[in-house]
């Protein structure tokens, strides 16, 4: 087997982290999470791997808002709802409504094969924050 397509201890050392993680981290919260543990890998060989996770299908890299991807370990369809107050990312598990994905390809002409949706909003403890300081 070709080093690209192994585990690595780096790629499998993230693919935990990701794994663990709760909120969806960006890579700079990886490389945080990986000093913490007391690994020290160069900057390329966290991006390299969650590239490769990433392309093995076994993590998601999620563009929301800003620069920065997040990842998700997370690999089943699902959808993102985002804070616009602190930033938090939550899972919807709520599948699109098939009439909607119906008359998307129909207008498009196109074969949706994946669909991703962000919402956004603010979320309960954010509210909660705003109505107690007033």
């Amino acid at each position: 087997m070709s080093r690209k397509g192994q585990l690595t201890t780096p790629r499998r050392t993230i693919y935990e982290i990701v794994t663990d993680a709760s909120d969806h981290p960006t890579a700079s919260d990886i490389m945080d999470r990986l000093k913490h543990r007391g690994c020290h890998f160069a900057y390329a060989t966290v991006y390299n791997s969650l590239r490769y996770l990433t392309e093995e299908k076994m993590i998601r890299e999620l563009k929301l808002e800003g620069d920065a991807s997040r990842y998700d370990a997370r690999v089943e369809d699902h959808q993102h709802i985002l804070c616009t107050s602190c930033g938090k990312v939550d899972e919807v598990m709520v599948q699109a409504p098939e009439e909607w994905l119906r008359r998307i390809a129909e207008e498009t002409g196109y074969v949706i094969e994946e669909e991703q949706f962000l919402f956004k909003g603010v979320c309960t403890e954010c509210r909660a924050k705003k109505t107690a300081a007033r």
